[in-house]
């Protein structure tokens, strides 16, 4: 299928900017953490954290596009597409653990305890922010680029590693606005409730993130059917076939990014033998593998009525037809 080429290379460019984001995110949680613990400043060290959890992410991203192209075997006849989506919702774990509740953890630790505002240590937490702005924000960039390679919103943001490394970017962005901003207004005030209010905004926005790229990658890994417009063709298609008196049932599940299994139960129209009723099941899903590309692995209950009324129903199931 015309699919089948562009894949690998989409995962190949996918890959750089996992790496470019995980090269970024490796320096940065380094740098935040070094200047959090010399400025003592909750918001840069809940950024540390947060850098940190996104490292961890970027590790399971890239486990994901190398496990998920592994061929079907006999343990998984439909193939190991779902391990994208698995290993996306692990980073969806790690950053509502790693990144959210340490960043709440240390917001509620500066409103309780307090925290002293060393002027040097925090010229240098502002600047090794400003210096991670600029990092997070071209690996950012770097991921917007792709998406946009990949046809847009709509297309590019239906692979999870992408997903995830532009929700990660974007996040990083505004958390080091908010980091930078509580810790302006605690040198400025004086007070510390700036910069744990700042702390308790980026553990909010980290759990925000995480719970959607979660409730995605669940969605995913449970059984999420095709699109409705690959559904729409698959059901137009069946419904034209001269052969076919009525479509009983049609589902569709996601095996994969690119992949798709599609099972169906239609009702012949009267007075085909065996011969035929196996010579139209054959066409039928040779042509919808070349309507929809992803629909790799084609099922059908094909039953003549008369047949069926007489309980002598022939079926004709197995993989894409001609494939």
């Amino acid at each position: 299928m015309s699919d089948t080429p562009k894949a690998p290379r989409t995962d190949r460019r996918t890959r750089v900017t996992v790496l470019v984001a995980l090269a970024a995110n490796l320096v940065i949680a380094l740098a935040k953490t070094i200047g959090g613990l010399l400025a003592h400043s909750p918001a840069l060290l809940s950024e540390a954290a947060h850098s940190v959890a996104d490292s961890m992410n970027e590790v399971f991203l890239l486990a994901a596009l190398r496990r998920s192209r592994r061929p079907a075997d006999d343990r998984h006849p439909f193939g190991y597409g779902k391990e994208r989506f698995f290993w996306s919702l692990l980073a969806a774990v790690g950053i509502f653990v790693m990144g959210g509740c340490f960043s709440f953890f240390q917001g509620f630790e500066a409103l309780h305890g307090g925290a002293e505002a060393e002027f040097s240590g925090y010229v240098a937490g502002m600047i090794v922010l400003g210096v991670a702005f600029v990092a997070e924000g071209l690996s950012l960039v770097r991921a917007l680029y792709q998406v946009r390679r990949q046809g847009g919103v709509g297309n590019g943001l239906r692979d999870p590693a992408l997903r995830t490394v532009v929700a990660e970017d974007g996040t990083a962005v505004l958390g080091v606005t908010l980091a930078l901003t509580g810790m302006v207004l605690h040198l400025i005030t004086g007070q510390v409730v700036w910069e744990a209010s700042a702390s308790l905004a980026i553990g909010a926005l980290l759990v925000y993130v995480a719970y959607r790229l979660g409730r995605d990658a669940r969605d995913q890994l449970i059984g999420q059917a095709a699109d409705p417009e690959a559904d729409a063709r698959i059901r137009a298609l069946l419904q034209a076939q001269p052969e076919i008196d009525s479509v009983e049932a049609l589902y569709t599940m996601k095996t994969g990014l690119e992949t798709a299994l599609v099972a169906a139960r239609v009702d012949l129209v009267p007075g085909l033998d065996s011969e035929q009723v196996e010579e139209v099941a054959v066409r039928i899903k040779r042509s919808i593998g070349l309507a929809v590309a992803e629909a790799d692995q084609i099922f059908l209950d094909v039953t003549e009525r008369s047949a069926r009324e007489a309980q002598g129903s022939p079926a004709a199931t197995g993989e894409r037809g001609g494939a």
